[in-house]
């Protein structure tokens, strides 16, 4: 008997704080008006996308002392605007990166049983970490925790969460969903919590939402990430979306769900995914390429060294060769609140591997950043992007896809209108949505069923 074919996840990211987004393409639009994360979200849901991901970005970036004026330099709050959305869509999940290292667990939990309520049970949160001292200035907790006392924290206060969010359960706790008035029990919201990071007890104020609690989503990539996913997490927001890396990611995740009482079906993986349409594959190489360099300008290739050199390079040409000085291995002071600097643990190394390269390529600073930088995952006609995302999915590479399209907030529509209808007529993805709840798209079972499940085990 054959395999079954495994149905595909796809959701959408409202480009985040990076220089992914071609600004110099005229339907390029605001990363601040509700217009175009409206248009975003309306896009995602007429395609039948499970969800829309926005991630959050907690501090201006800086680089070399100064705003860092190739991003996207400021966003709205991710609550607010999940809200917003929730009013103008009916089935898309809502997902938000909310940060565990500068926020608490009462008022993280009350907002997303809140953002449940309010959606008809669509929220989900991605749970995240915060590594720099730079971005912990805006906040009492700072920068000093290290990686481990992250996650550490993270797990409980993610635990912790998960108390408030089910302190309203049981059938013993009634109350009137419209008035909001108890009608039995004087216990219900009841929660106390003693432990290293929170210690704290009172009365949550939110009733049981829909889905009881929000879809937990995990970013991190290290070993004690990993980890924290396969314990605690319903689904992985991953990077690895090559089909070599992505079903080496896969095998390793899944394998931990045991440890924890889990079966591979309760944790999806679903990379982060570019992608460049064309009428045919050799055209949608040559758009690619032109969104390549439209994303790296020269002013983008030298900031982009200064990630790894930790030097000012701005007299240096984008289009001359690198620099024939070392990186500076010490304290990085030249970029801040940035993620890439972490990509680049041995930096002289990096310089001696990237030397190589251009010498044996001619390639300028500006070449080799293009080179070596995030290509789009999927290139090629319509046919060919979508038989290449279903043989991922199938191969164990991934469960499906989140995809990050380069325009904003426009990027989206052509693959909903051409992709999506050859995935459906596959029968790989769904036609209609089957039910009104995330966890309904995404499979999954509600924490209520999947308790019963272990307490009868």
């Amino acid at each position: 008997m054959s395999k079954p074919h495994k149905q595909i996840h796809l959701a959408a990211h409202f480009p985040g704080v990076n220089n992914t987004t071609v600004w110099s393409d005229p339907e390029a639009g605001s990363h601040i008006e509700f217009s175009s994360f409206a248009h975003f979200a309306r896009t995602a849901e007429r395609a039948k996308f499970d969800f829309l991901f926005l991630a959050e970005g907690l501090r201006l970036r800086e680089q070399g002392g100064q705003v860092y004026d190739l991003d996207v330099v400021g966003r709205p709050d991710t609550f607010t605007v999940l809200a917003a959305l929730a009013a103008v869509t009916e089935h898309l999940g809502l997902t938000g990166t909310i940060n565990s290292t500068f926020n608490e667990p009462y008022e993280v939990a009350r907002q997303f049983a809140s953002l449940d309520h309010l959606s008809g049970g669509r929220s989900a949160w991605n749970v995240v970490t915060s590594w720099d001292a730079f971005t912990g200035e805006n906040f009492r907790r700072g920068g000093f925790l290290p990686q481990d006392e992250r996650y550490s924290r993270a797990k409980e206060f993610l635990a912790t969460a998960g108390e408030l969010f089910d302190s309203w359960r049981g059938d013993e706790i009634l109350a009137d969903q419209v008035t909001g008035t108890f009608l039995r029990d004087a216990k219900a919201g009841a929660f106390v919590h003693t432990g290293r990071h929170f210690d704290i007890h009172g009365r949550f104020n939110v009733p049981r939402s829909p889905q009881g609690r929000p879809v937990i989503f995990q970013a991190g990539d290290s070993d004690e990430g990993r980890e924290f996913a396969a314990s605690s997490a319903d689904a992985i927001f991953s990077r690895h979306a090559t089909l070599k890396e992505g079903q080496a990611f896969y095998t390793d995740v899944k394998r931990r769900l045991a440890t924890y009482g889990r079966h591979p079906d309760q944790l999806l993986i679903l990379p982060a995914a570019t992608f460049v349409l064309g009428d045919t594959d050799a055209e949608a190489e040559e758009l690619a390429k032109e969104v390549r360099r439209q994303q790296v300008s020269g002013a983008t290739a030298i900031k982009h060294l200064e990630f790894v050199w930790n030097r000012d390079l701005s007299s240096y040409d984008p289009d001359g060769p690198l620099p024939d000085i070392d990186p500076d291995p010490g304290e990085h002071h030249i970029a801040r609140g940035r993620a890439q600097v972490r990509m680049y643990r041995d930096p002289l190394a990096t310089a001696r591997a990237w030397r190589e390269l251009a010498t044996a390529n001619n390639w300028s600073i500006r070449d080799l950043v293009i080179q070596t930088g995030n290509r789009q995952n999927f290139v090629g006609s319509p046919a060919t992007v979508a038989k290449t995302i279903n043989d991922f999915v199938q191969a164990d590479a991934a469960d499906g896809f989140i995809l990050v399209p380069h325009i904003t907030p426009g990027g989206l529509d052509v693959f909903a209108d051409k992709v999506v209808p050859l995935l459906q007529e596959q029968g790989v993805f769904r036609t209609e949505y089957e039910g009104p709840t995330l966890r309904d798209h995404l499979g999954l079972a509600h924490p209520d069923d999947v308790r019963g499940e272990r307490v009868a085990s």
